[in-house]
């Protein structure tokens, strides 16, 4: 059923708009990644959960009505993409990112009203990874906003998923395996609630985890779930992007069952050890994914536009 919904959704719209392209304000807004980087900085300075927020945020906007910024929409009838459960995770510092660095390039005149949210949105998700020690990659820009976010939307991929059903998500908006495993290089830091681990620990441990990552664990996370703790996705160097995600996994430290398993799976294995054992290779295959990523269901002025307020369509 997920993927008869997916294909309809990419029949309707293409992965990529013809106008998207890395120097699309160049004319507009000259200064535009100057100002985005800027507020990055600052928001990363207030939070430090800020990076992996906003990178989340990105992921999440993409998966569901592509790359829009639908996300940022807030309806008053609640009935909007943040209020579906898979989404309700989602840390306020994402959002604040997006609407410090909007509030930036309006202050430009030569940018008000110019600069798509979904295009911020994206240079933000670059800039997270770019501060956090992680690599540059050019950003395509020429998204417009879409108009509409609504709760029964969303389709995300679960911590529970097999690999199957996970790649069944991923490459119905032409993502490959590679893709696959590079992006969910992205845990390599942030954090998730215990209540998507808890069924890892209680009543028994899960086999394909470390007994010693499993008891440290169960330390924080109680057999009472308590949505409102939360654990660090790589413990190692959590606030730094790099490849110890991997190295987590090849010791049986992945967090969520959906990290686990692209380790456990040979069909993923030898991604995994590859990005393990070199960094670089990490880093290459995350900025292709992200660029595909970002080319999902990609609005025009036809469908979109430049919201004044990312938060309400205009």
């Amino acid at each position: 059923m997920i993927q008869i919904i997916l294909s309809v959704i990419l029949v309707l719209y293409p992965y990529r708009a013809a106008s998207l392209s890395t120097n699309y304000y160049a004319n507009i807004c000259p200064n535009l990644e100057n100002l985005v980087r800027g507020a990055v900085q600052q928001q990363m300075a207030q939070s430090p959960i800020t990076a992996p927020a906003t990178l989340r945020l990105f992921f999440h906007d993409c998966f569901v009505n592509g790359c829009d910024a639908s996300i940022m929409i807030i309806n008053p009838s609640g009935d909007d993409e943040w209020h579906h459960p898979d989404d309700f995770t989602l840390k306020p510092d994402g959002f604040f990112t997006v609407l410090r660095a909007k509030a930036a390039v309006d202050a430009d005149p030569r940018c008000t009203n110019k600069v798509s949210c979904a295009d911020i949105l994206a240079l933000a998700a670059r800039d997270s990874v770019l501060l956090s020690g992680g690599p540059y990659w050019p950003v395509e820009l020429g998204r417009y906003d879409g108009k509409v976010s609504t709760r029964n939307s969303v389709v995300l991929p679960h911590p529970d998923y097999s690999l199957d059903k996970l790649y069944q998500m991923f490459s119905a908006f032409g993502l490959d395996q590679t893709d696959l495993v590079a992006l969910s290089g992205g845990h390599t830091f942030g954090a998730a609630s215990c209540a998507f681990i808890n069924n890892r620990l209680y009543p028994t441990t899960d086999q394909t985890m470390n007994p010693q990552f499993a008891n440290q664990l169960r330390g924080t996370c109680p057999a009472a779930l308590n949505p409102n703790i939360f654990v660090f996705l790589d413990a190692t160097t959590f606030a730094a992007f790099d490849n110890a995600y991997y190295k987590n996994l090849q010791q049986g430290k992945g967090l969520l069952a959906s990290d686990q398993i692209l380790y456990n799976d040979p069909r993923t294995q030898g991604t995994v050890n590859m990005f393990a054992s070199n960094q670089g290779a990490f880093f290459q295959a995350f900025t292709n994914a992200m660029t595909k990523l970002g080319r999902i269901q990609v609005k025009s002025a036809l469908n979109g536009e430049i919201r004044r307020d990312c938060r309400f369509p205009n």
